[in-house]
């Protein structure tokens, strides 16, 4: 039994809460919003997940200091946009305790991945990445699910797959850090473009294209990070890609869908409700493509339709008739 701290009580939190609970570990959810936390606490229920019981042994606090103590691990689940703010609230609570990034997505004003942020603002801790095909919604009902944790620690990785495996939750390891982070945060911008797809009413063949050149830009870009570029077809890429672009929970081909039917990306946020981690990830795989001068006809072509007016009929064809290619 282990104590662990989750900050951030969206529902990826709150499945990972009622995840470890299940295994018999005491869990304290961080949640910036008293409403979410007196609806853990009182109701044990998480607006997120309206068919999800949360167990007793997971509590919600709007208290870092609360949270974070005597814990043993410390998962953190928050949009990336507010990553860094977020640790810079709660690092002065922190001891040696292992910090575990179960976000996806990068820091918009530097272009950094969520694990460098934790680096730069807590260097002495241990770091791991946890990553992979994983619907919130499924995993808080225990329906089978394979991840990928990444670090490199190799201690700290053998730690963690004792705290979460169990029958309902296959932990495969990496030290892959970059590699297993980039896929989750890269993919997000494939599954908004597949939610064009689906508004646009194109079909499979369209479908199967988009995810294979796509997977192939993910590739590209991550290996020019520091990825290893085995690590895109593994869980946390390829895998990662199929569920979000296939999945009706995804919250990402459900922003595409809405910007393909004509909606601003205002009104897309509001219909959504929930943090779309793919908008700004378009901006910065756009950023660090022209950086790292690697071929992304899709996330230009997207980045495009975002914020220079391209409307998404056009988008198709403008992708369908590049130059000629050798795959």
């Amino acid at each position: 039994m282990k104590n662990i701290a989750i900050i951030g009580s969206g529902s990826w939190g709150v499945a990972l809460g009622i995840h470890m609970a299940k295994l018999g570990n005491n869990i304290k959810i961080w949640s910036f919003l008293k409403e979410e936390a007196d609806l853990i606490n009182v109701n044990r229920k998480c607006k997120f997940l309206p068919d999800a019981e949360i167990p007793n042994n997971i509590i919600a606090t709007q208290s870092f200091e609360e949270c974070i103590k005597d814990s043993d691990y410390v998962f953190h689940v928050t949009p990336s946009k507010v990553t860094r703010n977020v640790v810079k609230q709660y690092k002065e609570f922190i001891k040696n305790q292992p910090i575990i990034m179960c976000s996806k997505g990068f820091e918009t004003e530097t272009l950094n991945t969520l694990d460098e942020i934790i680096k730069e603002e807590l260097p002495n801790n241990p770091i791991a990445v946890f990553s992979g095909p994983s619907h919130a919604e499924e995993v808080s009902k225990a329906v089978p699910t394979a991840m990928v944790l990444a670090s490199t620690d190799n201690k700290l990785l053998e730690d963690l797959h004792e705290l979460l495996k169990n029958e309902n939750m296959r932990i495969y390891l990496s030290n892959d850090v970059k590699g297993v982070e980039l896929g989750g945060s890269l993919k997000n911008i494939i599954a908004f473009c597949a939610g064009s797809l689906i508004a646009l009413k194109l079909g499979d063949n369209s479908f199967a294209a988009l995810l294979t050149r796509g997977l192939t830009e993910i590739a590209r870009l991550g290996g020019a990070l520091g990825g290893n570029p085995e690590t895109f077809y593994g869980l946390s890429g390829l895998g990662d890609l199929i569920v979000t672009c296939s999945s009706q929970f995804s919250r990402n081909r459900k922003a595409g869908m809405l910007i393909g039917e004509g909606k601003t990306i205002e009104e897309t946020r509001k219909e959504v409700g929930m943090t779309i981690e793919s908008i700004d990830n378009i901006e910065v795989a756009y950023k660090l493509g022209k950086i790292h001068k690697i071929d992304m006809p899709i996330v230009n072509t997207v980045y495009d339709v975002l914020y220079n007016g391209l409307q998404p009929r056009e988008a198709v064809t403008k992708l369908m008739t590049r130059e000629k290619k050798f795959e």
